[in-house]
C-alpha cells in the first residue's frame, strides 16, 4: 500500500524560458505596501490618484496631490450606515482634477503656439448620464468654459434641463434626428440657448431648413464629415468611408449649394467629425486633424462662415499602465494630445490665411473614468487542492485487486512519487501526469473506472501541478502552458458583471482590479472573479500585466471567522475594488438575473482632512428591477402570501413558518437585489 507524503521539493529548471504570468511574490522576505503598488500597477494606471497606505489600503489621492482618502475607512463607514457592497463610489475632486487638467492642457498649447483662436470642452452624457455626477460637470464646466453633448431626444432634454440659466454653455445635438429633435433644437436656440445641432444626414439639413423657416431664425449648425482617416482598435470602424456618422466630401459639397440656394449658409457654423472611442495611436489623432482641418479651410473659402472645428471624441485611458499603442491603453499624454491638435490646426489654417477656429473635443471617457471606483466583497472561492487526500488514495487503490488497478491511477502515484527526486525533469513529470489524467477521463467514461479511483486520479493531478507551480514560482517556463490558469482559484464576488462591469464581458476591456487592503501582505494565491449571476460568462479572466493581459489575478487566501473550518466557512470581509470604471459602465449595464443598478456615493475630501460623504443614490430594489421587465410587485405579493396561506391551514408550514416567508416577502422586494 502506498502511503503520500506531501513535502516540499526541489526539481531541475529551464530559466531561458519566458514567463506566462507575473510571479507570486516569494515568501522568503518581508512583504511592503511598495511591493505591492508595484505588482498591481498603482504608479503606472493609477497615478497621481490612487497609492497604497502603510497598513496596506488603497489610497485615493483627489487633488492628485499628498492629501488623501482612505478607501477601506470609505468602505466601512458605508457599511456602518447599511450601504454595503457593491458599491461605486465616485471622487468628486478625482473629476474636478481631470477637468481642470484638460483646461490646463490646452491653455498652455494655445499660449505656446500663439493660438488665436480658443478651446471648449463638451461632456458627452452618454458616457455616464448618471444626474449627480453630470451636475457636478455643469458646474466646474461654467467654470472652465466646457459644454455638453447628448445624442438623443431624452439626453437632449436632460442637456437643456442641465443648462437652465447657462444661456451661454454650449450643448452640441449629435446623432440621427428626426424633425421633433430638430424643432427642439431651433426653439432651444431661439429662446438664447447656445444650441448647436449636427446635421449627420442630407435630409437633416432640410429639416433644419423647414424649422427655421417656420420659425423665422437663421440657427446655428454644423455638420459631421466622413473622414477617410479610420480610428484604431475595437472602435476603427465606426470611422472611414463606412463609417456609421457624417456627410462623405460630396455630400458636404452638395449641402453647401444646397444651404446657399436656402440662403441659409450664414448659420454654417462648425465642421465636425468621429473617429472612434479609445484612440490608443497618436498619430491616427494626427491624421484626422490634419484631415478635418484641410475640410474646414475647404469650406471657408466656399463662403461658409464656419468658426468652430470639433473633433468629437477618442481621447484615450491608459488601463493597464502600458503607455502603449494597445486596446487597453495610450501612447500620448494629455499634453501631446492637446499639443498636436493646437498646431496642427494652426499650421494649415495659416498656410491657408483662414482665421483659427475654436477648438472643440468631446472628451467623456478621460473626464471620467478614474473618479469611479466599483468595490465588492469576495463571499468564497473553490481552489484545488495543493496536496492529494492521502485516504482518498489508498481507498482508490484498495477497492480492486492490486493487478485490475487502473494504470492511469498507478502513472499519477508514481508521477508524484517521482517529483521528490531532483535529478528527475518536472516537466516530463507532469507531462506524464496530464496524459494519464486524460486516459483516466476516458475509461470512466467508458465505465472502466469508479467515481473513487476518478476522484483520486483528479486529486494526485492538481496536486502534482500545483507542486509544479510552487517550484517554479519565480520562473515558470513556457512548456507549462496555461498550468497556472487551469489551477487558478475562482473567487466568487458579490457583484454582476452584465451590470458593473459590462465592458469586460462584451468587448474585453481590461479594468485594474486589485484588494482595496492587506496590501502589506504578500499575496499567495492567483485567482480569477466569478460574478453572483447564473451565467457562465459572469466571470473576469483578464487582467492588467507586465507582459500583457494575464489570465489570473494575485490574491490573498480568504480568512476564515472560524479559524477551525466547519461545514459552512464564512470569511473575514476581503473586498477588491475596479478602477477606471466611470466612463459607460453604469449607462450600458444591464440586467441580467435582475441583478440591478448598485449603490453609488459621492465623496469628497473636507477642510478638516477627513472623507465627506456628499450624495448617496440607492440601488435598485427587487421592486423597481421586477417593475422594470413588467411585472406587477404587489401582485406578486397578494399572490404569494395567499399561497402562504393556504399552505399554513393544510399545515404544510407552522405558523412560524409562515411569518418568516412573509416576512421575506415584505423585506424582500423593497431590498437590495444583491447579496447582503
Amino acid at each position: 500500500m502506498c502511503v503520500l507524503d506531501y513535502k516540499i521539493i526541489s526539481v531541475k529548471r529551464s530559466k531561458d524560458l519566458p514567463m506566462l504570468e507575473t510571479p507570486l511574490p516569494s515568501q522568503d522576505r518581508v512583504w511592503t505596501s511598495a511591493d505591492s503598488a508595484e505588482l498591481y500597477g498603482l504608479e503606472d494606471w493609477g497615478a497621481p490618484y490612487f497609492s497604497v497606505s502603510e497598513r496596506g489600503t488603497v489610497q485615493v489621492h483627489p487633488d492628485g496631490d499628498e492629501k488623501t482618502i482612505d478607501l477601506l475607512d470609505v468602505v466601512e463607514g458605508l457599511s456602518a450606515r447599511h450601504i454595503n457592497p457593491p458599491v461605486v463610489v465616485r471622487f468628486s475632486g478625482v473629476l474636478a482634477h481631470r477637468m481642470r487638467h484638460m483646461r490646463r492642457a490646452f491653455d498652455e498649447a494655445i499660449a505656446e503656439a500663439e493660438y488665436q483662436g480658443g478651446y471648449t470642452c463638451v461632456y458627452p452624457l452618454k458616457v455616464n448620464q448618471e444626474r449627480y455626477l453630470a451636475e457636478e460637470i455643469r458646474d466646474l464646466g461654467r467654470e472652465l468654459g466646457f459644454g455638453l453633448e447628448a445624442g438623443s431626444k431624452p439626453e437632449l432634454l436632460a442637456g437643456l434641463a442641465l443648462t437652465a440659466g447657462l444661456p451661454d454653455m454650449p450643448l452640441v445635438c449629435n446623432g440621427f434626428k428626426d424633425s421633433e429633435f430638430i424643432e427642439t433644437t431651433i426653439l432651444a436656440a431661439k429662446m438664447g440657448r447656445n444650441v448647436l445641432p449636427v446635421a449627420e444626414q442630407p435630409f437633416e439639413l432640410e429639416l433644419i431648413v423647414r424649422s427655421a423657416r417656420a420659425h423665422r431664425v437663421t440657427p446655428r449648425f454644423g455638420v459631421r464629415a466622413k473622414l477617410a482617416t479610420s480610428g484604431v482598435g475595437r472602435w476603427a470602424g465606426s470611422g472611414g468611408f463606412r463609417g456609421k456618422f457624417g456627410l462623405s466630401v460630396s455630400q458636404i459639397l452638395s449641402s453647401v449649394d444646397y444651404l446657399r440656394e436656402e440662403g441659409l449658409l450664414e448659420g454654417l457654423v462648425m465642421l465636425h467629425c468621429h473617429i472612434g472611442s479609445q484612440i490608443y495611436d497618436i498619430r491616427t489623432i494626427k491624421y484626422a486633424v490634419n484631415e478635418l482641418t484641410h475640410l474646414y479651410v475647404e469650406l471657408v473659402k466656399l463662403g461658409a462662415p464656419m468658426g468652430i472645428l470639433d473633433l468629437g471624441g477618442g481621447l484615450g485611458v491608459d488601463y493597464d499602465g502600458t503607455q502603449s499603442a494597445t486596446q487597453s491603453s495610450i501612447n500620448y499624454t494629455l499634453e501631446q494630445y492637446a499639443a498636436d491638435i493646437i498646431h496642427r490646426v494652426q499650421f494649415i489654417c495659416d498656410d491657408a490665411e483662414v482665421p483659427h477656429p475654436q477648438i472643440i473635443t468631446e472628451s467623456g471617457r478621460a473626464l471620467v473614468a478614474h473618479s469611479g471606483v466599483l468595490v465588492f466583497e469576495v463571499l468564497g472561492s473553490r481552489v484545488f487542492p495543493v496536496k492529494p487526500d492521502g485516504k482518498l488514495i489508498e481507498r482508490a487503490l484498495a477497492e480492486v485487486p492490486e493487478d485490475e488497478t487502473p494504470q492511469p491511477l498507478l502513472d499519477l502515484v508514481d508521477a508524484f512519487e517521482r517529483l521528490g527526486d531532483p535529478e528527475v525533469d518536472a516537466a516530463e513529470v507532469y507531462h506524464d501526469a496530464e496524459h494519464a489524467l486524460g486516459e483516466a477521463m476516458s475509461l470512466f467514461n467508458l465505465g472502466y473506472m469508479s467515481i473513487i479511483a476518478r476522484a483520486a486520479c483528479e486529486e494526485l493531478y492538481w496536486a502534482i501541478g500545483n507542486q509544479v507551480l510552487r517550484d517554479f514560482a519565480e520562473d515558470l517556463p513556457e512548456e507549462f502552458g496555461d498550468l497556472a490558469d487551469r489551477l487558478g482559484d475562482l473567487y466568487f464576488s458579490n457583484f454582476s458583471l452584465f451590470q458593473s462591469l459590462i465592458d469586460s464581458w462584451g468587448i474585453d476591456q481590461l479594468f485594474p482590479i486589485i484588494p482595496i487592503h492587506r496590501l502589506n501582505e504578500a499575496p499567495t494565491r492567483r485567482a480569477t472573479l466569478a460574478d453572483i449571476t447564473c451565467d457562465s460568462d459572469g466571470r473576469v479572466d483578464a487582467f492588467p500585466g507586465r507582459m500583457g493581459p494575464e489570465k489570473t489575478l494575485p490574491l490573498h487566501a480568504l480568512q476564515p471567522l472560524r479559524p477551525n473550518g466547519g461545514p459552512s466557512v464564512a470569511y473575514e470581509p476581503y473586498y477588491l475594488g475596479a478602477f477606471l470604471t466611470g466612463a459607460y459602465q453604469e449607462t450600458l449595464g444591464d440586467l441580467h438575473n435582475l441583478f440591478g443598478d448598485t449603490h453609488a456615493v459621492h465623496v469628497k475630501l473636507g477642510t478638516d482632512g477627513q472623507w465627506q460623504l456628499e450624495e448617496v443614490v440607492e440601488g435598485d430594489s427587487v421592486r423597481e428591477v421586477l417593475s422594470s421587465v413588467q411585472y406587477n410587485p404587489d401582485a406578486i405579493r397578494r399572490t404569494l402570501r395567499r399561497e402562504v396561506e393556504a399552505a399554513l391551514a393544510n399545515k404544510r408550514l407552522t405558523l412560524d413558518e409562515a411569518v418568516s416567508l412573509r416576512r421575506f416577502l415584505d423585506e424582500g422586494l423593497d431590498g437590495y437585489t444583491y447579496l447582503e
